[in-house]
């Protein structure tokens, strides 16, 4: 169970700052309900594992954090705006979640001689989801972006409360299409950690090569994204007819292509024999074969690759200051993966990849996909060596608590995804979902900055992050 320290609110920002300065992360924040009484936590990443700090906020709030973790920022902001909660010191507290119709109120000021205003979204011209960016520029220098989503909040967290977490657990597979394995295994993992339940050897292996097939076609996917931004037609076909070949696989193997109703809590939900892992490892070496190829061709495309450097640079500091996870922080050399420290699933050994030039731009980036890419291909066809057993399962290895809170944290094609979980009997009391686009939203407006306009599609492609998992 995740070590759960129980802080006076007076106390909150000292006990903050003890956990910085002892070297520990800050992995997100979140309000719960129980009771008639209102609880702000904080979860802290260690060598020894996940820690929690949890204070009281009954009282209408707490000491905000974000000079200490720049990071907590949308975390305060969308507990202000859906629990009431009051972070003083965070001023202004702009609205996250709330869409007001008050510029004022959500977009930062900023002013002077020929800055004006460019908004873009939430009607796009393509088939994406709703977004509004406002950008503060000069000329088509831009000075600052303001990112506005929520759009398509549907309330999942809420909605799942009170039920049983087999119940529950629909709603968290249906917050993203692209992150369906990522965010229904970070909540398979919390509801088993709260019930003593560890995946036995198939089940972790089962569990992993769904994780890369998902990896697989989204990194696919990015770099088709990727070339869109600058107009080069032939990879986007290219890498985009890959990605679909690499869908095919996923619905003959599991019956769909974004793998829905494949992860189950405490069981398995798939299976393969060997005929069927055979014909799986054949498929995935012709798709490895043919995106290595097409990645040649896009190296030695001086007009794609001279687009790409030097344009939304997300720096170390920044990357770490902001909280960035995924292929986005170790594209600027932030080395950080959760899949080296995932004893739920088969990744024993797993060394992160890295790109030759961690410059934190879109080139890095896009590099990040292709060197991930191969890394995923290799690691499915080990294991994909011996068939995945149906009586894939969990063994108990604690005795369950009926008022525990888990915490499930998976590595998503985006980054760290965390999925946290309090129970009530065996009713959900709440539910959090905090996903890797979620994380790296404030960097990519950081990342934007000092760009030009017509440079935004490109770096947005560049972290292709999800717009349903952070409006959930």
């Amino acid at each position: 169970m995740i070590q759960i320290e129980q802080i006076p609110s007076r106390e909150w920002r000292t006990a903050v700052e003890r956990a910085l300065s002892g070297g520990e992360a800050f992995a997100g924040a979140w309000a719960s309900e129980r009771g008639g009484r209102t609880s702000w936590r904080a979860l802290f990443l260690t060598p020894a594992g996940p820690r929690m700090l949890s204070t009281d906020a009954s009282d209408g709030g707490v000491d905000s954090i974000v000079d200490l973790v720049p990071a907590a920022n949308w975390d305060e902001r969308e507990a202000h705006d859906l629990y009431g909660l009051q972070f003083p010191g965070h001023e202004p507290m702009r609205a996250l979640v709330n869409h007001t119709d008050d510029p004022e109120r959500w977009m930062t000021p900023v002013s002077g001689d020929g800055v004006h205003q460019l908004a873009v979204g939430p009607i796009h011209a393509g088939v994406i989801e709703s977004g509004h960016f406002r950008f503060h520029v000069v000329g088509e220098r831009i000075l600052v972006m303001d990112p506005r989503l929520f759009y398509k909040h549907r309330g999942l967290e809420r909605a799942a409360e009170g039920h049983t977490h087999a119940q529950a657990h629909a709603h968290v597979q249906r917050a993203c299409a692209a992150c369906a394995v990522s965010n229904t295994l970070a909540y398979a993992h919390a509801i088993e950690e709260t019930l003593g339940l560890a995946p036995d050897h198939e089940l972790r292996t089962a569990r992993t090569v769904l994780l890369e097939l998902e990896r697989v076609y989204n990194h696919l996917h990015d770099i088709s994204a990727i070339c869109a931004g600058v107009g080069l037609a032939a990879g986007v076909m290219a890498f985009a007819a890959l990605k679909d070949r690499a869908q095919q696989i996923n619905a003959r193997a599991f019956g769909h292509r974004f793998l829905f109703g494949t992860v189950g809590v405490g069981r398995g939900a798939v299976a393969l024999d060997g005929t069927e892992t055979y014909e799986m490892r054949a498929h995935l070496a012709e798709i490895r074969a043919d995106a290595a190829a097409a990645w040649r061709e896009l190296e030695f495309a001086g007009s794609l690759q001279a687009r790409l450097d030097g344009v939304g640079v997300l720096d170390a500091v920044s990357a770490r200051t902001f909280g960035a996870v995924g292929p986005a922080a170790r594209a600027a050399g932030v080395r950080e993966d959760v899949r080296t420290a995932s004893p739920r699933l088969a990744y024993e050994e797993f060394t992160p990849a890295a790109p030759a030039s961690p410059d934190g731009d879109v080139a890095a980036r896009f590099q990040m996909r292709a060197v991930e890419l191969e890394a995923s291909f290799e690691l499915l066809e080990s294991l994909l060596q011996h068939p995945l057993a149906r009586g894939a399962t969990t063994k108990t290895t604690a005795t369950a608590d009926a008022g525990a809170i888990g915490i499930g944290r998976v590595e998503s094609p985006r980054g760290a995804t965390v999925c946290a979980v309090e129970l009530d009997g065996d009713r959900i009391a709440r539910v959090h979902l905090r996903t890797s686009s979620y994380a790296n939203w404030p960097a990519l407006a950081h990342a934007t900055a000092g760009n030009l306009v017509p440079d935004f599609p490109l770096i947005n492609k560049s972290f292709e992050l999800c717009y349903a998992c952070v409006d959930r």
